[in-house]
């Protein structure tokens, strides 16, 4: 047997149909499935030396499934886009995966909207996941006068973001009761989101971790919201006959001048994050 030939010890555990250990790598094959759960500071060299070319014989499973089982798990992903965009609104969003959805989004290119250069590649990747099967999508546009607002009474950014991701926690439950947690990238206490939720959200688990979006139901929101974002920057930039570019830049600082010189001071309060520092400087007000 290939395990033991290598050295690993065998140790009995509850509703598994073997577990064995070695170091820091453990392997374990669960009744129910069944489920192989490779775990540890080698597991990647495991699949990729042993398990795929002496068991698989190819990588019909891919990498995903043994590295990330939880990814494969009923759970939410959470994300958000421009939050660091001074121009535009805060959206987030929430996916609800489980395997067969994972492997879709996996097969549709799904991956951190970060690692996708074209706003019509996220526009396609978009209409892509609304259309598959079983999954359960929403999304939460907060306006630069609602975000305004919001941060006015919150005072922080991270309870802002909280109000956010517990609103679409909140909403993903309604379609999906059933599920157990939600996970998203780290930006603050799990508690500080947990305290935002409403009684029927106060039930579910909720993760965060950094990179989460290297889960496919993260990736995907962060896709929806990439995409509802870039829409709004879209359709404010026609309807103001000025181009609302995206994060801080000095074409950032330029579009939102001429905006003002056009339409007035207040309008920036429609169009922008006014807590920015870039605020003060398109208004010509003193910089703390």
């Amino acid at each position: 047997m290939l395990l033991a030939d290598q050295g690993f010890d065998f140790v009995a555990r509850p509703y598994t149909i073997f577990f064995a250990q070695k170091a820091k790598l453990s392997i374990a094959v669960y009744e129910k499935g069944p489920k192989v759960v490779v775990q540890g500071k080698d597991t990647e060299d495991f699949v990729r030396f042993y398990l795929e070319p002496e068991i698989l014989k190819e990588a019909r499973l891919g990498y995903e499934e043994v590295l990330q089982p939880e990814m494969f798990e009923p759970h939410f992903g959470i994300d958000e886009s421009g939050k660091g965009d001074f121009l535009g609104p805060l959206v987030v969003a929430g996916v609800y995966v489980e395997r067969q959805i994972a492997r879709h989004l996996l097969s549709l290119g799904v991956m951190d909207s970060k690692r996708i250069g074209s706003d019509k590649r996220i526009g396609q990747l978009a209409d892509e996941i609304g259309k598959t099967p079983g999954l359960a999508a929403n999304i939460v546009l907060i306006g630069p006068e609602k975000y305004n607002s919001l941060y006015e009474k919150f005072a922080n950014l991270n309870d802002l973001l909280a109000w956010g991701h517990s609103r679409v926690i909140e909403n993903l439950l309604i379609q999906r009761p059933d599920c157990k947690r939600s996970l998203s990238d780290k930006f603050a206490n799990e508690r500080v989101i947990q305290r935002a939720l409403l009684k029927q959200g106060r039930l579910i688990q909720i993760d965060q971790r950094t990179k989460a979006e290297s889960d496919v139901a993260v990736a995907a929101a962060s896709i929806l919201a990439r995409d509802k974002f870039v829409r709004w920057l879209d359709t404010h930039s026609k309807k103001l006959g000025v181009l609302l570019p995206k994060g801080v830049s000095e074409g950032v600082k330029s579009a939102a001048h001429a905006v003002v010189e056009k339409f007035g001071r207040e309008t920036l309060r429609t169009i922008a994050k006014m807590h920015f520092r870039t605020s003060a400087e398109v208004l010509g007000e003193n910089v703390r």
